[in-house]
């Protein structure tokens, strides 16, 4: 949607149907809201870090009394199943309670040991820090970093995705009736035009934006040229390593889920089965079986496992992606694809992948696996890493050893081991090379958008 268009729309991904428009705020109110930011910011980082918890605790209670209603919205305006949308939204109460219950012990002044009278490290808010985040966990990608940034005693301005302004007014319902004070948490209903103008204004001290690689490094590009704090968590194509004394049948299970949750629009997820060929028919066999098994439906259904994708472009882009790999030699092991007319995209398995085929170069965001055939854990290794994505990684071995050395090797963010990888508010999440830069959750997350102040007394 350009500039020149007053009013963005929130379409039901299912039937294509205009659920509500939405007035984008001229540049006056915008910055209005700005202005407001930083006078509740010069109140808000006096609060005591009991005060500041006290509210999470209220949001996270009235999250969990709205699943369902918020849940609703979700899956309205991008097709998550109804049982996945509803998970989101409690996720986002424990994000919420989390850093209620930790930020206090995460930002106590560390003492360091030199032979002055006192030296030690103050964390300080920066002051107004603005989020840009998109549809595909349009609550869970809010709070995840709202949670830390305002227990710091920061305050945040959201542009949200303007397919998802729907959540977006619920998520604002969410702080207000939980009393944070007018002005600490707001969004910006605007296009892609303000977005430098916001970064500009002097009260604006950081930007969190979680995105594509190219969205990344525009929104990179700006802060560098205002001297701003940034964290960036942009694209990824993880690796599902599977080495020859996995456990076969869970490793399918749970990479199936992973490739699969959210439609497939994740970037944190299965995208590459890597296997060591000795056990790659075998696995093989077992992900085409629970693929195929999979339910594909109306996402306000709760047996639904794959619903329709966001947006019909999205659709179009990945078949394209797809089209282009088959014709340069890709083997369809599972088929499936775009249904013309609709945004549903039916989940698809490829094999033979090569290197310059849109499926080894590119994140293919949405219900496609790629898998790939190797003759050990170093060349498992080797074609994981050949990625300009970092952003996590799975490995599975009934050896631990080995599964941690191979974990080390990888050049990624996080490796999860036999087990689902997944976000935790407990463990910092980002990525490396293209995948971004900084890190959210656990205390890497608070201190993101904190001054770590230097304190020496003679």
């Amino acid at each position: 949607m350009n500039a020149i268009n007053t009013v963005f729309c929130s379409i039901n991904p299912m039937t294509n149907l205009i659920i509500e428009e939405h007035n984008l705020d001229n540049r006056e109110l915008v910055r209005c809201k700005i202005e407001q930011a930083q006078s509740a910011f010069q109140l808000w980082k006096q609060y005591s870090y009991e005060k500041r918890a006290n509210f999470f605790v209220e949001a996270a209670k009235i999250l969990r009394e709205q699943a369902a209603v918020y849940g609703k919205q979700i899956t309205l305006e991008m097709g998550k199943p109804i049982h996945q949308a509803i998970a989101e939204v409690e996720k986002c109460a424990w994000v919420c309670e989390y850093y209620a219950t930790h930020t206090e012990g995460f930002l106590k002044d560390q003492v360091i040991p030199t032979e002055y009278g006192k030296s030690y490290i103050s964390y300080q808010p920066l002051g107004t820090v603005l989020q840009i985040m998109p549809w595909n966990f349009p609550f869970w990608q809010v709070f995840r970093f709202a949670a830390p940034a305002l227990m710091a005693g920061n305050v945040t301005l959201l542009k949200h995705a303007p397919n998802v302004l729907g959540s977006t007014n619920f998520i604002q319902e969410v702080f207000d009736k939980a009393g944070f004070p007018k002005g600490v948490f707001q969004h910006l209903t605007i296009d892609v035009d303000l977005i430098e103008k916001v970064i500009e204004a002097p009260s604006v001290q950081g930007i969190a934006l979680t995105g594509s690689v190219g969205a990344g490094a525009a929104v990179g590009t700006l802060a560098g040229k205002n001297i701003k704090n940034c964290v960036l968590e942009l694209g990824g194509s993880d690796a599902f390593i599977v080495l020859k004394d996995a456990d076969l049948e869970k490793a399918a299970t749970v990479g199936v889920q992973s490739r699969m949750h959210n439609s497939g629009q994740t970037c944190i997820s299965a995208k590459r089965f890597i296997v060591e060929e000795c056990v790659a028919e075998e696995f093989k066999a077992l992900v085409k079986e629970k693929i195929n098994n999979l339910v594909v439906g109306d996402p306000m259904d709760s047996n639904t496992n794959i619903s329709v994708m966001a947006r019909r472009d999205l659709a179009e882009n990945l078949q394209r992606q797809v089209d282009q790999s088959i014709e340069m030699g890709a083997v369809v092991e599972v088929a499936g694809g775009h249904q013309k007319g609709s945004n549903y995209f039916y989940p698809m398995l490829l094999s033979n992948i090569q290197k310059g085929m849109p499926a080894y170069e590119e994140e293919l965001f949405g219900p496609v696996g790629a898998i790939f055939t190797v003759k050990n854990a170093v060349e498992a290794i080797e074609l994981a890493n050949d990625s300009i994505f970092g952003l996590a990684a799975t490995v599975w071995s009934e050896d631990e050893a080995l599964a941690l050395s191979v974990a080390q090797e990888l050049e990624v963010g996080a490796v999860a081991i036999n087990k689902l990888m997944s976000s935790d508010p407990r463990i910092p999440f980002g990525g490396i090379k293209k995948s971004g830069i900084g890190r959210e959750l656990g205390r890497e997350g608070v201190l993101s958008f904190v001054n770590l102040k230097a304190l020496v007394v003679g």
